[in-house]
């Protein structure tokens, strides 16, 4: 990221000081406790993502003396946490890219979500779907069978219309109007028919976007309903979503609006494993015994 320019005045130099290698070779008695130094550490590096990167600056926004300032970041620096240029300042250093691509690596869509499909499939007793957007279709990544007599014909790697499967509407209520008129079209101009007129799907659309949620009123197969929310990663973005799937007999209106809280808490829940801290839709008050969230 980018680095804060020096003031360019007499003295300005003193505001940034050389990490010292005694700094962390202070006796074990002088050290604070273990656990305020660790999350003093770990509030530097978030200072210093946020762009103060002056010595002067770390310990005001921490609200620490000059001195343990620059000893913590001393610390990171000769860990690679930190870089430390004389005249800029302190910015991220290389240990946290290497750690992120791990994270990355990590942090398997299908992993980080899977238990969270097992909870809410075990719960509900219902076909549990994860999709991504693969151009304008949907494309399954993977499926928790559920446990009714009638069984949801459907594939991993199958793909699926966005504008009539929940999975599909859920992955694009981002969509500008124009995008979604985009979509409606794409499946006319394949051959495939739809018994929404595009108006009143646009209306739904407009509808389930307010609300981060959206259903399959048997749009895409005759006698199979669905109630679908999306999922999104680190920056906000919708990367994927979930469907919790049933044969209409199991799927009264008021079920799938009951249904709604479990299947928005759980997409809140793998979005958040994700890396998402920001605003999510409350999901409507859901009744006692809902899904039991997996351990962490």
């Amino acid at each position: 990221m980018a680095t804060k320019a020096a003031p360019a005045k007499r003295g300005a130099a003193k505001s940034f000081e050389a990490p010292k290698a005694q700094a962390t070779a202070r006796p074990e008695g002088n050290s604070p406790s273990g656990t305020r130094t660790l999350t003093r550490g770990l509030d530097v590096i978030d200072v210093v993502a946020k762009g103060d990167t002056a010595l002067q600056d770390l310990a005001t926004a921490l609200g620490l003396p000059r001195s343990t300032a620059h000893r913590l970041a001393a610390a990171l620096v000769e860990r690679r946490y930190l870089k430390f240029i004389r005249g800029v300042g302190y910015s991220l250093g290389p240990r946290l890219l290497e750690l992120g691509y791990v994270a990355g690596q990590q942090t398997s869509l299908q992993r980080v979500a899977r238990e969270y499909l097992e909870a809410l499939a075990d719960a509900t007793g219902d076909t549990v779907h994860l999709g991504v957007r693969e151009g304008s279709r949907a494309l399954y990544l993977d499926k928790i069978p559920g446990r009714r007599r009638v069984e949801i014909i459907s594939r991993i790697g199958e793909l699926q219309p966005l504008r009539s499967t929940g999975i599909g509407k859920a992955l694009i209520l981002d969509a500008s109007e124009s995008q979604l008129r985009e979509y409606y079209q794409f499946e006319t101009s394949q051959g495939s028919s739809y018994n929404v007129r595009i108006s009143t799907w646009l209306e739904r659309m407009r509808n389930y976007a307010r609300n981060g949620y959206a259903f399959d009123l048997e749009e895409n197969e005759d006698q199979i309903r669905c109630v679908a929310a999306p999922i999104r990663d680190v920056t906000g973005r919708i990367v994927a979503a979930i469907s919790l799937s049933s044969a209409a007999q199991y799927m009264s209106d008021t079920r799938m609006n009951g249904l709604v809280p479990d299947v928005q808490e759980t997409a809140n829940d793998i979005s958040s494993a994700l890396g998402y801290a920001g605003q999510q839709p409350e999901p409507p008050q859901r009744k006692p015994g809902g899904v039991k969230k997996p351990r962490r």
